[in-house]
């Protein structure tokens, strides 16, 4: 006689033929080509073809799945920033890996913003924190500097994700740039003085070093509290 199988032994099969780091792999991918308004359970069982059972045996909601897809996609930076011999190179580091994955992946910046307390964020910060501490900072003037760096990591490169999808479809990038500096440009040039200067700036800039030189400044400013 064959024993029958209940449908709780079932359930379970297939819950563990599913990992949830397939799951979480298939939310990044709806996530970067869609937006977040397009992760739903059933965008997601249709990419992995199965049912939504399997899913919710491993995630029982979509903020579970965001925080799970935010830790997969930081855990990767960090992973790829240890330490090394000199704390300033790895403060570089860390602050282009994660500049280069919210470019990657813009909704990470916007989780971020919506939940200051999730795990991912707070591991961002005892990275950041970790190599303040390297850099010799003494402990009253930690969380200055560490929050001045990481709130700058964090919003430009948030900001930065949001800024290169405002460009319409088929426009390179130096041609919207170019409109923009044209705009800067009709405003009256003893108003905006500065804008005027800058609007050739903004068309030949570029993202990721401009990015590094603001890094570079606070930098600086730590070396003076040290």
């Amino acid at each position: 006689m064959v024993p029958m199988t209940s449908g709780a032994q079932r359930g379970r099969r297939r819950a563990d033929a599913l990992s949830k780091e397939r799951i979480v792999e298939a939310a990044i991918g709806i996530l970067d080509a869609e937006g977040e308004k397009a992760l739903t359970f059933r965008a997601l069982t249709t990419r992995l073809a199965t049912g939504a059972g399997a899913v919710y045996w491993h995630v029982a909601n979509k903020d579970e799945l965001l925080t799970a897809a935010t830790e997969d996609v930081v855990g990767r930076v960090l992973a790829g920033a240890r330490g090394g011999a000199d704390p300033e190179e790895d403060v570089r580091a860390l602050a282009l890996g994660l500049f280069d994955a919210i470019d990657a992946h813009p909704w990470v910046g916007a989780q971020f913003a919506r939940e200051p307390w999730q795990p991912a964020l707070l591991d961002v910060f005892e990275a950041i924190g970790g190599l303040v501490a390297a850099l010799g900072v003494p402990e009253r003037a930690q969380f200055d500097c560490a929050s001045a760096l990481g709130n700058y990591v964090l919003g430009v490169a948030g900001q930065n994700a949001a800024n290169a999808r405002l460009a319409p479809k088929g426009v390179e990038r130096a041609e919207f740039l170019e409109t923009i500096a044209e705009r800067w440009r009709r405003h009256d040039p003893e108003l905006r003085p500065h804008a005027h200067r800058m609007a050739a700036h903004l068309v030949e800039h570029d993202d990721r070093a401009q990015f590094l030189a603001g890094i570079n400044l606070i930098l600086a400013g730590i070396a003076t509290v040290r």
